[in-house]
């Protein structure tokens, strides 16, 4: 059973050098990487700042949200990118009233303390969230 998980660390370190090293590639080994997103700003166009401080926490939500539903109006403290597996979602700036409809495939990178919401239409959203923290730090908080 060591073996097996030596061999799948390996295999996890070769894909994370892969995808380091390009951005779309196949080799003999049959892998190919797809770059879905990669970026220093969320959507609105607004640079990232530095990571929270502390010891650093990922985490990965898959959110299913109902039909019909609105989001109550929250910020982020951190960066972090959501992939819509399924559903249509629109997501919308408090301040500026700024709008994003993405569908099944896309990737959004959100917003970083910034007052957003999303909505869905007469589909649910499947999403895959992807968080880069730390620890003890919420991943989302009320709006004020």
């Amino acid at each position: 059973m060591m073996n097996a998980h030596k061999t799948l660390a390996a295999l996890a370190l070769c894909a994370c050098a892969l995808i380091a090293s390009t951005t779309r590639a196949a080799d003999a080994s049959g892998v190919k990487v797809d770059v879905l997103m990669q970026s220093t700003t969320s959507w609105d166009s607004v640079p990232y700042p530095a990571y929270p401080t502390g010891q650093t926490e990922l985490t990965v939500l898959r959110i299913t949200i109902a039909p019909h539903t609105t989001l109550p109006w929250h910020t982020h403290p951190m960066p972090n990118a959501a992939y819509v597996l399924s559903g249509e979602l629109t997501v919308e700036k408090a301040d500026s009233g700024l709008k994003r409809q993405l569908v099944a495939g896309d990737v959004l990178p959100e917003t970083v303390n910034s007052t957003h919401r999303g909505y869905t239409g007469e589909q649910p959203v499947v999403l895959l969230v992807f968080y880069a923290g730390a620890q003890r730090v919420p991943l989302s908080r009320p709006a004020d």
